[in-house]
């Protein structure tokens, strides 16, 4: 035996139902198009790429500073073993320091190539590799410029550390304004890193209101 339902048999109009049908049907204007109003701010976006040819010509830049140091490390043991010239500690000294000089400016290379690459123009998928660095799992452009400045500091820090070393042939003058400039790249640095460290303990609810 069939029971009846006791909910009433909801009969739509005839003219609600087109009316929808109609609604779904309709397409937006030519000049409402979505392909065309992405068109634009999807070549602005594509020319980030504009600047691989920048970090490409760091990278020359970085064979270069890896000739320059091989060229140095050949001057050193050509002095010290084959020339019958005695190299000071104070040369010595000087030699090296110039070789950690290069090294540090080549890492600063590829912090910049790296981190540049990875920030503004397209993700290096490394997630996985063993040989990522870590500061590259959380860079973002503020990470970026702090970084940057500490590289910046300790280049100027063996600068620095050359010029106290050879002092007896440099003028106070000299020495002054290398100090001078060294404590600024140092404030400089620590406005940096104060700033960032303000703008990342903003919320973004806090932006907001």
């Amino acid at each position: 035996m069939t029971q009846k339902s006791d909910q009433p048999h909801l009969v739509w109009p005839e003219n609600q139902v087109q009316s929808s049908t109609t609604s779904t049907s309709l397409t937006p204007p030519d000049h409402l198009s979505p392909s065309r109003v992405r068109a634009l701010p999807a070549s602005i976006f594509m020319s980030r790429w504009l600047q691989a040819p920048l970090y490409v010509g760091l990278i020359v830049a970085q064979a270069i500073y890896v000739w320059q140091f091989w060229l140095e490390l050949y001057l050193l043991l050509t002095n010290v073993f084959l020339s019958t010239k005695h190299v000071s500690d104070t040369e010595l000294m000087l030699v090296v320091l110039g070789l950690i000089d290069v090294v540090m400016i080549s890492n600063l290379l590829v912090m910049v190539i790296v981190g540049g690459w990875e920030t503004f123009i397209s993700k290096l998928g490394l997630e996985t590799h063993p040989d990522q660095p870590e500061w590259l799992s959380h860079v973002n452009a503020g990470v970026l410029k702090v970084k940057l400045a500490t590289a910046i500091i300790g280049i100027s820090s063996i600068h620095l550390l050359k010029t106290f070393i050879n002092a007896e042939t440099l003028d106070e003058k000299t020495l002054l304004w290398q100090t001078v400039i060294h404590m600024g790249l140092v404030l400089s640095a620590i406005a940096i890193a104060y700033t960032e460290k303000i703008t990342a303990s903003i919320s973004p609810d806090a932006i907001k209101n």
